[in-house]
C-alpha cells in the first residue's frame, strides 16, 4: 500500500539514512542560472551543470553496473516502467540548491529519490571517484533492479545484496564484484546476530537502521556466494527461486542451505578464520573481464535551453514534493518558452496538488498536445475526466483507447494496466481483469496492492481458494496498511474456501478504536498543520482531528499513487479505515492515530 514517499539520502559515513525532507527551498536560483548539458547513453539521461567529462564517467559507469546484472541475472528486466535521471552536480553548494534541508551538507554523497513514476539519482561530481561516494547510489539502483524482478525479499538479502552490488568497482576492462563495504569495519563491534535473527528483521525493527545490520547483511550475501559448499551462488539462486515460489523463508532457507543455527558457524568461520586483529581478512571478489565495451564517444552530448534547463529542474523539486520550488522554476520556464510540453507537465501536477483539477486538465491538455512523449500528461488528463468511471459503452470504449496509447508510449507503465483492468471489471470481464491485474503484477511485483488487486479479481471470479492464498501472502510478507487490508481480503473469502492456517489477524494502533466509512469532507489549514476529515457512517457524519503525527496509506491502485497523494485533496467518496484515540473535548469523535484510504473496484455494467 502506498505511502508518503521516502527520500534516500547518503553520507560518507554511513549509507542507510531516510529522510522525509522539508518543504523549505533554498533559492533554485543558483542551478537554474545557467543551461545544464545532457549526455544520453544507450540507457541513461545524465544532466549536468559540471564537466561533460566527468558527466561521461558517470552515464559510462551506470551504464557498465547495468550490463553487471544482465550479466549476473540472465532474462532479468532491467528497464522500469518509471523514467530514471541522473543529476551530475557539480559540486556541494549545486546540491544544497537543488535539494531543500541540504543546507551545510558537505558530507551528503548521493541522493536518489525512488519515485513511482520517475526516479532520479544526485551524484555529486566533486566526490564521485572517493570512497562512499557513488556505492550510495549504485546501492540504491541494485534495489531498483531487484523491485521489478522479485515479488518480496527478505529485508536481510534486499538490503545485503543492495550493498554487494552497490561496491562494484569497476577499471578499464577490469569489472570487480564482491569488493568489500565500507561498512565491513564495524564487524568487529560486537558479537554477530544469528541467521534467524537476521530473518526476522523488517523495515519495522529496531535493528534494521544500524550500520551493523547493514554490514552483517552483506557479508552474510557474500559468504552465501563465496563460501566452502556455496557453489558459486547456485544455492542463494535456489533460495531466490523458492521464495518467488511462494516458499516461506524459514522453510526456503533450510532447503536451499540447511538448517540456519548450523550456518551460524559456517558463517562466523567464514568472518573470522585468519582474521587479522580482529578485523577480517580480505574478502573474495569476481573479476568480469572484458566488460560491456562501451564507447563514451557514441553518447549523445547536448546544451539544454534555459526553459528546458529550469523545467527538468522543476521536475526534480515537484517529485521531491517541494511545490514552491517547482512551481518557481516552471513558471519561469514558461516565461522563456511558452510552447514547452515538460514545463506544462509539472505544472498540472502542481495544480493537481493543490485540488484545481480544472486548471491541472488543461495543463495536461497542453502539454500532450505540445509532445505526445509525455504520456503521463495522457494519463492524468484521462484519469481526471469523467471517463474514468463511466459506465456507459461509448464512454468506456473511449477510455479503454487512450489508455492504450498511454501504454504505446510507455508499455512499461503498470498503472495503466491497472487502470485497464478495473475497466474489464466494469465491463464484466473478468477474465481479461485478470490478464491486465496479472501485468501490473509482472511490471511492479513489490507493490503489494498489485497482488491484492489480482486477489479481489480472483474473489468475483468464485476462486475463493487463490483469492485466500494471495491474501495470506500478503499478509505474511507485508506491513501496515498492506498487511490489513490483505486481512480485509482474507476475511472476505467464504471460509470454506479459506485454508486451514492459523487465522490472520489486523494490525492497530495501541489503544486505538477503528470506524469505517467514505470520506465526506478533508480541511487542511494554510500550512497543513489542521486537518480535519469527515467520514460519512450509514448517514452518520463522524468528525476526526488530527493531534500531532499519524500514519496514512493507501491503496496501490489508486491512480495517482505515491508521487502524488496528499492528505488534502482527492479523497471524497473513496472508502476509509480510520484509526482513533477518544477525544480530548466534545467537538468530535476521536483523534486520528492512523488512517488507510482504499481503492475499491468498480461495480460491474450488468448491476447498472
Amino acid at each position: 500500500m502506498g505511502q508518503h514517499r521516502r527520500v534516500m539520502v547518503y553520507s560518507f559515513w554511513f549509507l542507510a539514512v531516510a529522510l522525509s525532507l522539508p518543504l523549505l527551498v533554498p533559492s533554485a536560483a543558483a542551478t537554474s542560472d545557467k543551461a545544464w548539458t545532457e549526455i544520453r547513453s544507450p540507457h541513461f539521461r545524465v544532466l549536468t551543470n559540471g564537466s561533460t567529462e566527468n558527466a561521461l564517467k558517470v552515464a559510462r559507469e551506470f551504464e557498465e553496473l547495468r550490463w553487471v546484472f544482465a550479466n549476473r541475472l540472465p532474462g532479468a528486466r532491467l528497464d522500469s516502467g518509471a523514467s530514471f535521471l541522473v543529476f551530475a552536480v557539480r559540486d556541494v553548494e549545486t546540491a544544497e540548491s537543488l535539494v531543500p534541508g541540504l543546507r551545510g551538507a558537505d558530507h551528503i554523497a548521493g541522493l536518489f529519490n525512488h519515485g513511482w513514476e520517475k526516479q532520479f539519482a544526485l551524484v555529486r561530481l566533486d566526490t564521485f571517484g572517493g570512497n562512499g561516494a557513488k556505492e550510495v547510489v549504485y546501492h540504491e539502483y541494485t534495489h531498483h533492479i531487484l523491485n521489478m524482478n522479485f515479488r518480496w525479499l527478505p529485508t536481510w538479502l534486499d538490503e545485503g545484496a543492495a550493498e554487494f552490488y552497490g561496491y562494484t568497482r569497476f577499471e578499464e576492462h577490469k569489472i570487480f564484484l564482491g569488493a568489500p563495504t565500507v561498512r565491513s569495519r564495524v564487524l568487529h563491534s560486537h558479537a554477530l546476530n544469528t541467521i534467524e535473527q537476521l530473518m526476522s528483521v523488517t523495515p519495522r525493527s529496531s535493528l534494521y537502521s544500524t550500520e551493523f545490520f547493514y554490514a552483517e547483511s552483506w557479508a552474510l550475501v557474500h559468504f552465501l556466494i563465496y563460501g566452502q559448499g556455496m557453489e558459486g551462488g547456485k544455492k542463494l539462486d535456489l533460495f531466490l527461486s523458492l521464495l518467488q515460489q511462494g516458499m516461506e523463508q524459514g522453510k526456503a532457507f533450510r532447503q536451499a542451505f540447511g538448517e540456519p543455527k548450523e550456518m551460524d558457524k559456517a558463517f562466523s568461520n567464514y568472518l573470522w578464520v585468519g582474521s587479522i586483529d580482529g578485523m577480517p581478512q580480505p574478502f573474495r571478489a569476481t573479476v568480469l573481464k572484458g566488460g560491456p565495451g562501451i564507447n563514451e564517444k557514441q553518447f549523445v552530448v547536448k546544451t539544454l535551453s534555459m526553459a528546458e534547463t529550469r523545467a527538468e529542474l522543476g521536475s526534480y523539486h515537484l517529485w521531491l514534493h517541494d511545490p514552491k520550488g517547482a512551481r518557481a522554476l516552471n513558471e519561469q520556464a514558461l516565461k522563456d518558452d511558452p510552447k514547452l510540453g515538460l514545463a506544462h507537465e509539472n505544472m498540472g501536477f502542481l495544480d493537481f496538488a493543490d485540488g484545481k483539477d480544472a486548471e491541472a486538465t488543461s495543463e495536461f491538455s497542453q502539454a500532450f498536445a505540445l509532445d505526445q512523449n509525455l504520456y503521463l500528461s495522457l494519463f492524468a488528463k484521462t484519469m481526471l475526466s469523467s471517463l474514468a468511471n463511466s459506465h456507459t459503452v461509448n464512454d468506456m470504449n473511449t477510455f479503454g483507447a487512450t489508455i492504450g496509447k498511454v501504454l504505446q508510449v510507455n508499455p512499461e507503465f503498470a498503472p495503466g494496466y491497472v487502470q485497464l483492468a478495473r475497466l474489464a471489471v466494469r465491463e464484466n470481464d473478468l477474465n481479461a481483469a485478470l490478464l491486465m491485474s496479472r501485468k501490473a503484477e509482472e511490471l511492479e511485483p513489490t507493490r503489494a496492492g498489485y497482488h491484492l488487486l489480482t486477489g479481489r479479481i480472483l474473489l468475483l471470479m468464485g476462486k475463493g481458494s487463490e483469492a485466500a492464498a494471495t491474501a495470506r501472502f500478503v499478509a505474511d510478507r507485508w506491513e501496515g496498511p498492506d498487511h490489513n487490508e490483505a486481512v480485509e481480503l482474507w476475511n472476505n473469502v467464504p471460509a470454506g474456501q479459506r485454508s486451514t492456517a492459523d487465522a490472520i489477524l489486523a494490525v492497530s494502533p495501541k489503544d486505538a478504536q477503528v470506524v469505517q466509512g467514505s470520506v465526506k469532507a478533508v480541511t487542511c489549514g494554510d500550512k497543513g498543520e489542521d486537518w480535519k476529515l469527515v467520514v460519512d457512517r450509514g448517514g452518520r457524519s463522524l468528525t476526526f482531528l488530527r493531534k500531532g503525527g499519524f500514519a496514512s496509506g493507501f491503496s496501490d491502485t489508486l491512480w495517482y499513487g505515491a508521487d502524488h497523494f496528499t492528505l488534502c485533496h482527492h479523497l471524497e467518496g473513496m472508502r476509509v479505515v480510520v484509526y482513533y484515540l477518544p477525544p480530548t473535548d466534545n467537538t468530535h469523535t476521536g483523534d486520528v492515530a492512523e488512517i488507510e484510504i482504499r481503492d475499491d473496484l468498480p461495480e460491474p455494467l450488468s448491476q447498472h
